[in-house]
């Protein structure tokens, strides 16, 4: 699930920035190449659908951006992280060897 996320995450980032990239603030872009007032997709009915997708494509990344880590954690059983914190009860005492001795190099 988290995956599947992901990539529609990616799918949307794209989406939006090509519809970001065909809209120019100045009013041109793709409405510019309307001018007749009566065509269908004259220049207010692009620029009203180009805003449109940017706000649709806008809020479905922030939703998939805050249902992605809601499925990192149900897909990880409900923890936060994969490790898992030893207690003092956990852990065995620790078995030190006794010091080494010398023994004399002969020379």
């Amino acid at each position: 699930m988290y995956t599947f996320i992901v990539i529609l995450i990616l799918v949307v980032c794209v989406l939006l920035a090509l519809v970001v990239l065909v809209q120019n603030s100045k009013g041109g872009g793709l409405a510019a190449n309307f001018s007749a007032p009566t065509q269908v997709l004259g220049a207010r009915q692009s620029a009203d659908f180009i805003e449109k997708a940017t706000w649709w494509l806008a809020a479905i990344l922030i939703v998939l951006s805050l249902a992605a880590p809601v499925a990192k954690r149900v897909q990880n059983g409900g923890s936060d992280n994969n490790t898992q914190v030893a207690t003092a009860t956990d852990m065995a005492p620790v078995q030190q060897n006794a010091a080494p001795t010398a023994t004399p190099v002969a020379e």
